[in-house]
């Protein structure tokens, strides 16, 4: 088991510096898979993993919770609940668990406790905003579950700066649970959601950014090269970064990076994302224990700022 020195702090939460992502847990992995990934992160000191109460309801035959089912049988059968911190979501499910009127909140927290087989949610992010509720009553909310025991922490994502910036200035009126952390889309080859005025809110409210999509589903990872085929349910969503000028920079940068550390592109890839302002640590998947080490690496990755800058300057738009 690793040791607890590169640990990240999101609120009162201490978590590794990768975060695994679950939305292939029931999905492209099967639960056998799942917990044989689950347990090499946890052996290998990892201990924070995030899901939704959505995932995977894009599968045919789905209906979506099969992720957390997965995962609270992995924390059931290992009975290291307390040593893992569990991130899920609530808000973009199937039409009947969408949105975030008060109801839909608290329905839904009690479906995914059931699901993760737990009585409390360390991290639990509104997945995505209801702009018909108002702050005031999907804060209040989340309040409430706060008090109860049943969520430790709160945080968001796929949010405009404005209606973070007024959920954040309502606790502080309020004096209520306050947003810790926000889950943005952002990576080399996509910047411009984030980096802004959205981070700048973060920036001014103290919130750790989680960012998701940080391998831009692989691409990051070197294997969507011109001219090859690679066998994987994100090929589509990957492959088109090969037409743009901008991936074809960032791939000569990461090559040329990762050459000087004997690191993969994944890894460099990540930890320039973890070097950026309040990046506490980024997400990621494997579908695979194979696929682990280079994610895990990016917590003893220390990139120079001539590299930073380089990967900065070929991933600009």
């Amino acid at each position: 088991m690793a040791d607890n020195t590169h640990r990240r702090n999101i609120g009162s939460l201490s978590v590794h510096p990768l975060n695994l992502g679950g939305n292939v847990f029931g999905w492209t992995a099967d639960e056998k898979q799942s917990f044989a990934v689950l347990d090499a992160y946890a052996e290998a000191g990892g201990n924070f993993i995030d899901t939704a109460d959505v995932y995977s309801a894009w599968v045919p035959g789905n209906q979506g919770g099969e992720s957390e089912t997965v995962i609270g049988n992995w924390l059931a059968e290992r009975g290291n609940r307390d040593a893992i911190v569990v991130a899920t979501k609530v808000g973009n499910g199937v039409p009947e668990h969408r949105g975030l009127a008060p109801a839909t909140i608290k329905a839904d927290v009690e479906a995914s406790l059931r699901r993760l087989r737990t009585d409390y949610i360390d991290l639990y992010y509104t997945h995505v905003d209801d702009e018909s509720v108002a702050v005031e009553d999907i804060i209040t909310t989340l309040d409430g579950l706060v008090k109860e025991g049943k969520v430790r922490e709160i945080a968001a994502s796929n949010i405009s700066p404005e209606r973070l910036r007024a959920s954040l200035e309502f606790s502080d009126a309020a004096g209520v649970a306050k947003y810790v952390a926000i889950q943005p889309h952002y990576n080399l080859v996509s910047r411009d959601t984030y980096e802004g005025e959205l981070a700048s809110v973060a920036a001014e409210h103290g919130l750790a950014a989680v960012p998701y999509f940080a391998l831009a589903s692989g691409f990051l990872t070197g294997k969507y090269r011109p001219g090859t085929t690679v066998d994987s349910a994100r090929a589509g969503g990957a492959a088109h970064y090969l037409e743009t000028e901008r991936g074809a920079r960032v791939l000569a940068a990461l090559d040329e990076v990762a050459a000087a550390h004997d690191a993969e592109l994944a890894t460099v890839a990540l930890a320039w994302l973890a070097a950026q302002p309040t990046v506490a640590t980024p997400l990621a998947s494997a579908r695979t224990v194979e696929q682990l080490p280079a994610l895990l690496a990016v917590a003893d990755l220390k990139l120079t700022d001539a590299e930073l800058a380089r990967l900065t300057e070929a991933s600009a738009a």
